[in-house]
């Protein structure tokens, strides 16, 4: 089981780029999380990943809109 932990991290660690850095952190997270919750770490990393990557781009979406409210017009 910790083989698979160990390919989903190095496959997550390949694919991510620095923009997707939610994905990386989610899918890390959530494969511990699938590992405890009945040996489900390969489910766990990819809905991580997909949660983080939202939670990142919500995020993003945030800062970009209170950047504008304080531009001058």
């Amino acid at each position: 089981m910790m083989k698979t932990v160990l390919v989903a991290s190095a496959l997550c660690l390949g694919l991510a780029a620095p923009a997707q850095a939610g994905c990386l952190t989610g899918a890390a997270k959530g494969a511990v999380v699938g590992h405890f919750a009945g040996h489900h770490a390969m489910a766990g990393a990819a809905v991580g990943c997909a949660v983080g990557h939202h939670s990142a781009a919500k995020a993003k979406k945030a800062e970009r809109s209170g950047q504008n409210e304080s531009a001058p017009k």
